[in-house]
């Protein structure tokens, strides 16, 4: 129901807005720029809970690996296979955007709203800022990069720690991403009036070439996704653990259907641990360590979708993005994406990094927020197959547990 009153908001937003810009009537023209308080606070409302649920999570997801040393080699494979992954899906989410944004009408969006691309700084002066000085300061002014660093930093000493303490620690850092993720909750059950305020005054004043790139916005990210599962993790999977496409994509149907139709990898963790163990023949040891660490780390799909949408809205502002800022959005996005919540549109909260890495407005997640719905889907069912991907190779590079495997059929 909310996903629907969200994309009531924006339609609503559309109609008024098209509605002035299309007749000049002076009560819809005020009825539109009456509305952007409520998109103000809606953004700052999103702003204010980024930054801690983002340090929350982050912590929970590393400190719970817990010594890497026990961990050993299960842990190292799992770790590089998410992250090696992220780097192509970001790649595919910008190159398909940009192929796409071709067939695109410019837009000129509203001043007011547009910023200068910041200064880029050298790599050099990049990494050494990366280490703030002061965490805390790090976190008043917005710099989430370094407070991510530091928190991993300060997560991977605590997964060294004994186990009651290491669980002490961690069960505070996750109650704690409970409250934050319940007040998200919140804050989205405002996001029909909030969308409806961001998008109203800035479709009165552009008309049907925003409805137009959306469009487009929504066809490109769900041909990066195909994209990516074709030339990615279908091949993967087929080649190391001899499963073949048909197979894989049938022995996961039911976790990428409840993943998709609530929008949460998180959701779909009793399907998926089921599935992973019965249909795909991986040990229930790799399973019950992998799965949920995925869902709360591995999330492709996300990644995918958010560097469409740096690409997307840097072209609505009018932000050129030169390589070497290509290169600061990748890095910005491929953090981020580690930290993504398992709530609806959470893909798209944790964006405001990223965007800034750029110098894209912050005030454009609104307009990818009202229609979310749909590529949310579609990302999270990618994400739940890639998350099952990395038990099974993982269970293929380690030797796997004592569990009899299924005979692959060679479909």
């Amino acid at each position: 129901m909310l996903q629907l009153a969200i994309a009531a908001g924006l339609v609503l937003g559309l109609i008024v807005g098209l509605g002035a810009s299309a007749t000049g009537s002076t009560w819809l023209l005020a009825l539109a720029e009456g509305s952007a308080p409520f998109g103000t606070l809606f953004i700052n409302a999103i702003r204010m809970v980024v930054i801690p649920l983002i340090v929350t999570v982050i912590f929970a997801s590393i400190a719970r690996l817990g010594d890497p040393r026990r961990l050993g080699r299960i842990g190292g494979l799992t770790m590089a296979y998410f992250w090696i992954t992220l780097i192509p899906a970001i790649a595919i989410g910008m190159g398909t955007m940009a192929v796409g944004l071709r067939f695109a009408t410019k837009i000129e969006m509203p001043q007011t709203a547009a910023t200068s691309v910041p200064e880029l700084q050298s790599i050099v002066d990049f990494l050494v800022g990366l280490v703030p000085a002061n965490p805390f300061a790090a976190a008043s002014s917005g710099a989430i990069l370094p407070l991510i660093v530091f928190t991993a930093l300060v997560a991977a000493a605590t997964g060294t720690l004994p186990a009651v303490r290491r669980e002490r620690l961690i069960n505070f850092a996750e109650d704690g991403s409970e409250a934050l993720i319940k007040l998200v909750w919140w804050i989205l059950y405002t996001a029909p009036l909030g969308v409806f305020g961001l998008v109203a005054p800035v479709t009165a004043k552009l008309g049907w070439d925003l409805l137009i790139s959306l469009g487009i916005f929504v066809i490109c990210v769900f041909v990066g996704l195909v994209l990516f599962l074709t030339f990615i993790t279908l091949p993967l999977v087929y080649l190391v653990a001899g499963i073949s496409p048909v197979r894989y994509l049938k022995g996961a149907f039911g976790a990428v259907s409840v993943a998709a139709s609530t929008t949460s990898t998180a959701a779909a963790i009793p399907v998926t641990l089921e599935e992973t163990t019965n249909n795909l023949g991986v040990s229930k040891t790799i399973a019950d360590l992998l799965v949920p660490l995925g869902a709360s780390m591995h999330r492709p799909g996300s990644a995918l979708f958010q560097g469409a949408a740096i690409v997307f809205l840097a072209f609505l502002y009018g932000v050129p993005v030169p390589m070497a800022a290509v290169g600061a959005a990748m890095l910005a996005t491929f953090l981020v994406s580690l930290t993504v919540a398992p709530v609806p549109s959470s893909s798209v909260v944790t964006m405001a990094p990223a965007l800034d890495a750029v110098g894209v407005p912050v005030a454009g997640l609104a307009i990818i927020l009202g229609i979310d719905r749909i590529p949310d889907m579609m990302r999270s069912a990618v994400n739940v197959l890639a998350q099952m991907s990395t038990a099974v190779l993982v269970d293929r590079w380690t030797g796997g547990g004592t569990n009899t495997r299924p005979t692959i059929d060679p479909e």
